[in-house]
């Protein structure tokens, strides 16, 4: 959907609102409730637990037919199925994109199509001659970046000599010096320290079937489009930086003679690391990327294909592999503990009895994952509080984050548990173990404190936009919200310091940046939804104004929608096609204002009734959440049916406290 056509859907809109809709039938709001709730209680798995597939682009089966290639282990019959996929995800004009309905990209379209050559597609099908024009069109190989270059470095198709260094002298820097390992992202650590192994072996293999890709290059083949394009201004900290690789790449020329002081421990140093955070996880950061790498890592090393440690690894990554007859799907990670917080959320709040079986047995779940130990975020967050916490997936205890545990409390204050002192002790102890990562503005971040030092998102490895774990509006009101479930109000110095942030992020518009989904509908829904937590005056003009975002981008069908392309471009906020999930944000942002005759909210309530299948779903195809922006970005399957239950039923609290106030 165009900006001018999202225009036109909202003035039309605009009208149908000045002729009065319909009225909303509470009956059928309580029917679509009860509906959902059964496809909901019918998903939970038998171990207590939600878990959605987390759906994506081509690139991780893409890359795993390159790893298996690099290996010398293809299974023909896997491989038939990924082709299958990786061509099911292919564009009309030949590329791939990285979210549903967006344009291609040259990383996903180069590994399709070298994943796809590799596996033998020959180079004159015609849907390898659309992607090759595409490929060719995006800017080729020098545009691809680092981490997708060492790739093509490993199986011979790129020059290591042009691959920014990661240098595993990085993981001995502590906090002693400025620039240190730990003002990475937690994601980056998990992700760069396999690497920097792997970019001191450089273990390139030959390929079986020898291939190229020189097609792929614009200009033809040549050295001098492979440099990192440095700043046309001479003094900058890029320029620094590039100027650092260069001398990197001489230690690593002295490394290999044996002459470099550090290589040798700090390579011990960065496999111990590795190996210490297999241990209480579903693989290395329990997420694709890390685990991958540090596979490589593993055989760069010099481990046997047969060690308890490279099976390990394998297995882990098995796991996120969905295969069928004719397809395999690879997700990035599980998502259990997010999803089963979120799924018992919206089903107490909609009046599942907090002592439901299904309902006590999730709370079993998420007490049961609570981690009490203290993990990577002790470096930037040495406070003397008691070890807490929950992750994203099954296992991962060197890396619980903030949202997940924030969200994890906010349904085990709404539930019951086999046992309650458990229970309540875990909430204590969650919510005082949140309240320490409060960053110096007054935000919350993702899983580290203060991790905001920009200079490390000019070192020449940091082209994939998250090298940094910044404070974000979103995540900031959730813990708001729990915070004001608990109580908190304005008086307490913490809560005041972050809505003074959170009204700091506020745009012009009056919307809020998403981080963590997609993007401002769910920034927006977050802050507005926080603010009400505490029990603010929503008719202050800046809350009002929120509202005033909201109801300016609904749709004519009546619900609400925005694409990832608003990362790229902001004049885009808004201007997709509805969605469930998304709707259910907005109708969400606009309840917190307590007036359940707002026509845009009955309208909104009556898309949600209008939308849903008749088992109780909701069906949608948009990609609403958020990995790194503008690089990765995820579809939760949980999203679409879990949101519009919790938006439903929180409209349903509004129209009982409207009907006891007549009374």
């Amino acid at each position: 959907m165009s900006v001018s056509e999202s225009k036109s859907a909202r003035s039309n809109q605009n009208s149908a609102e000045d002729g009065a809709s319909e009225p909303l039938s509470h009956k059928a709001i309580k029917e679509t409730v009860r509906r959902s709730q059964e496809f909901l209680l019918g998903e939970q798995t038998s171990e207590g637990y939600w878990v959605g597939e987390l759906l994506i682009d081509a690139t991780l089966v893409s890359d795993t037919i390159c790893f298996n290639h690099w290996r010398g282990k293809v299974d023909e019959e896997w491989q038939r199925k990924a082709v299958n996929h990786i061509l099911s995800l292919q564009l009309d004009d030949g590329g791939w994109n990285i979210y549903h309905h967006g344009p291609p990209e040259v990383n996903a379209t180069i590994k399709a199509y070298l994943a796809l050559k590799l596996a033998g597609v020959p180079e004159t099908d015609k849907r390898m001659l659309k992607a090759r024009e595409v490929a060719v069109n995006l800017g080729g190989v020098p545009c691809m970046n680092t981490f997708s270059k060492l790739y093509l470095a490993l199986l011979g198709l790129f020059p290591w000599k042009y691959v920014p260094t990661i240098p595993c002298e990085i993981i001995l820097i502590g906090k002693w010096f400025h620039v240190n390992f730990h003002e990475m992202s937690n994601w980056t650590r998990g992700i760069i320290v396999p690497l920097s192994i792997i970019n001191h072996f450089k273990p390139t293999r030959k390929l079986k079937n020898p291939i190229t890709i020189d097609e792929l290059y614009p200009e033809g083949y040549h050295e001098r489009d492979l440099l990192l394009p440095r700043d046309p201004e001479m003094f900058t900290w890029r320029n620094l930086f590039l100027a650092l690789d260069k001398l990197h790449k001489f230690a690593e020329k002295v490394a290999h003679m044996g002459l470099h002081p550090f290589r040798k421990r700090a390579l011990k140093k960065s496999e111990e690391w590795m190996l210490e955070r297999f241990e209480g996880s579903s693989g290395l950061g329990a997420i694709w990327p890390a685990m991958l790498n540090s596979l490589i890592a593993l055989k760069a090393l010099g481990y046997d294909d047969d060690h308890p440690q490279v099976l390990r690894a394998e297995r882990e990554l098995k796991l996120l592999e969905h295969e069928t007859e004719d397809s395999v799907r690879i997700e990035p990670c599980l998502s259990p503990v997010w999803d089963t917080a979120i799924a018992s959320v919206c089903l107490a709040s909609s009046g599942v009895p907090k002592d439901h079986p299904k309902m006590r047995k999730a709370a079993d779940y998420l007490i049961k994952k609570e981690i009490r130990f203290r993990g990577d975020w002790k470096y930037k967050n040495p406070t003397d509080v008691e070890p807490s916490g929950w992750a994203f997936e099954h296992e991962n205890k060197f890396n619980p984050d903030v949202d997940d545990s924030a969200m994890v409390i906010l349904a085990l204050r709404k539930m019951q548990a086999s046992d309650e002192s458990a229970r309540k002790a875990a909430i204590r102890r969650g919510v005082t173990w949140i309240k320490t990562f409060q960053c110096k503005d007054g935000g919350w971040a993702a899983f580290d404190k203060d991790c905001t030092m920009s200079i490390m998102e000019k070192v020449p490895f940091a082209d994939h936009n998250a090298m940094l774990d910044p404070e974000c509006a979103d995540i900031t009101a959730r813990i708001l919200e729990m915070l004001g479930e608990e109580g908190y109000r304005m008086d307490d110095p913490q809560v005041a310091h972050a809505v003074k942030y959170i009204k700091g992020e506020q745009e012009l518009d009056g919307s809020w940046y998403g981080r963590w989904g997609v993007n401002y509908l769910y920034g927006t829904w977050a802050a507005l939804r926080g603010m009400r937590a505490l029990n603010l005056d929503m008719t202050e003009p800046w809350l009002q104004k929120g509202k005033k975002w909201l109801e300016s981008v609904q749709l004519e069908d009546g619900g609400w929608g925005e694409r990832c392309n608003t990362y790229d471009d902001p004049v885009y906020k808004g201007a997709g096609p509805s969605t469930p999930s998304q709707t259910a944000w907005a109708v969400m942002g606009l309840c917190a204002f307590d007036d359940p005759t707002l026509p845009s909210l009955k309208r909104g309530i009556q898309y949600l009734i209008n939308a849903q299948a008749a088992d109780g779903s909701w069906p949608e195809d948009e990609t609403t959440g958020t990995g790194f922006p503008k690089v990765f970005y995820l579809k939760y399957s949980m999203y679409r049916n879990a949101w519009p239950l919790l938006a439903l039923s929180t409209y349903q609290d509004l129209l009982e406290a409207q009907d006891s106030k007549k009374q």
